[in-house]
This record gives structure tokens, C-alpha cells and sequence, in this order.
């Protein structure tokens, strides 16, 4: 081994450089080595125009998203499958929905297929991921998301979208267990308390696409009382769920 002065300066350049690369990969992500088609198609998304904040309620497209994965561990689990519903005004557009299962290299356990339903052979037939979730960038354009528990499904599709990709997906979902108390004032309700409430109807609970209809239609109520309300254009629904989700955490950290 060299001890030489030069050795030992060239042996600290080289760890110093390790950890410059370690820390620009942590915080500057290297995107995903996609084939040409597909790193085209991410492009071609990327370069989309985004909405505009201040577009008033009754134009804009929201589109109403729910996921299953392989458990409830938001750092660990798979993202397994994707269910949208686009509400366009207060018209909730069937047409206009979305449902992709992502191909899974191991099969989630037995307990966790009793509750989404997708099983053995769906997994494994599912699309290739990266396509998958490209096929649910391009269906989502650059709308506006909808959510209930909306941290979950952000976090799901957020670290697929990092390792399939290579893309930071921030974009933030309209959380519908806040914004629903307020605009009806009452204690914060379950998904399936707010479907009752309502007497929304589920055909199929923890089916990606049924509970993204289920929650659209949610949202569609809630979108017909801020019009009553007075509220108008997306922002104002925006800073509304926002500040109840901020007075929610101060009322829990009070309490």
C-alpha cells in the first residue's frame, strides 16, 4: 500500500468525490434508464403546461384517484394498482376513467389479495410498471388530483414514479377527508362514514377503480355545496382544505 503524501491525498479526493456522488444522488435522484419510446413519452408529459391556480371551479378537470398496494407501509409496500375517475365541473365523466394493474415480480401474501382482490395470475400479468405509470401521467395530463387519505396514495404512486421513472411526482392531491368537514362542519368521518352520510353506494370496496368512483362521487357533492358556498375557482378550494388540515393538526397537538 502507498502511504505517500500524494497517495494519501489522491486516496481523500477519492472518498470526498464518493461522497459528493452519494449526496447528489440522495438529494438529485438519477432518473431511471428508460428505453427511447419511453423516456420520449415522460418528456413529452414533463413539457405539458400546468393549470392555472386561479380556473374557476366549474371548467376545471379533477381527476379522483385511489391505489392498491401490497400493504400499508408507505415506505416499504408496492403499488400494485391505480383506479382514476375525472370529475369535470360537477359531472363526473365515465368515459373518462382509468384502471392499470402494475406487474409484480413477487406476488403480495394471501392476506393482503383477500382485501384488494387482485390475485397470483393479475400480478404477474400486470403491465410493465414504468409503462403503467406513463400510461397514468398521460390519462392525467397535468389536472388536479383528488384523494381521501390522500398521503397514502401521494406516497404510493410518488416512490413508484422515483423508481420506475426516475421522476419526482409533487404534485399534491386535494385531500378529501379534509375538505369534506369543511364544508360540512362536523367531526372528521371515515371514507364509509361520508358514503353513508351521503348515501353514496360502493359496488366494490378496496377495487382501485370503485373506490376512486365512489370517492369521485363524494366529490361531486362537495363540489356542489362550495358553489353554495360562494367558493369558485380551484385555489380557494385549495386554501380551504388547507386550512382545515391545519387546524386539524393544531387541535391534535392541543389535545
Amino acid at each position: 500500500r502507498d502511504f505517500s503524501p500524494g497517495a494519501q491525498a489522491a486516496n481523500a479526493l477519492g472518498v470526498g468525490l464518493r461522497l459528493v456522488n452519494w449526496l447528489a444522488d440522495l438529494i438529485f435522484p438519477r432518473r431511471a434508464a428508460l428505453a427511447p419510446n419511453l423516456a420520449q413519452s415522460l418528456n413529452e408529459w414533463i413539457a405539458l403546461p400546468e393549470p392555472d391556480a386561479h380556473e374557476a371551479l366549474a371548467q376545471a378537470r379533477w381527476v379522483v384517484v385511489d391505489v392498491e398496494s401490497s400493504g400499508l407501509d408507505m415506505r416499504r409496500d408496492r403499488l400494485i394498482s391505480i383506479g382514476a375517475v375525472a370529475v369535470q365541473g360537477e359531472t363526473i365523466s365515465f368515459a373518462d376513467s382509468f384502471d392499470i394493474v402494475l406487474k409484480q415480480d413477487a406476488v403480495s401474501p394471501t392476506d393482503n389479495i383477500l382485501v384488494h382482490g387482485i390475485g397470483n395470475a393479475a400480478q404477474r400479468e400486470g403491465a410493465p410498471p414504468a409503462e403503467a405509470l406513463l400510461r397514468f401521467l398521460h390519462y392525467l395530463g397535468k389536472s388536479r388530483l383528488v384523494a381521501y387519505h390522500a398521503a397514502f396514495d401521494e406516497a404510493m404512486i410518488g416512490r413508484a414514479m422515483q423508481t420506475y421513472l426516475g421522476l419526482k411526482f409533487k404534485r399534491h392531491a386535494l385531500d378529501l377527508a379534509y375538505l369534506a368537514p369543511a364544508l360540512f362542519p362536523s367531526k372528521q368521518r371515515s371514507l364509509d362514514d361520508w358514503l353513508t352520510h351521503f348515501g353514496i353506494p360502493t359496488f366494490a370496496r378496496h377495487n382501485a377503480l370503485s373506490d376512486a368512483y365512489s370517492t369521485a362521487q363524494l366529490f361531486q357533492v362537495s363540489l356542489k355545496q362550495a358553489s353554495l358556498q360562494r367558493l369558485q375557482t380551484c385555489v380557494q378550494l385549495n386554501h380551504l382544505e388547507r386550512a382545515f388540515y391545519e387546524l386539524s393538526r393544531m387541535e391534535s397537538s392541543a389535545s
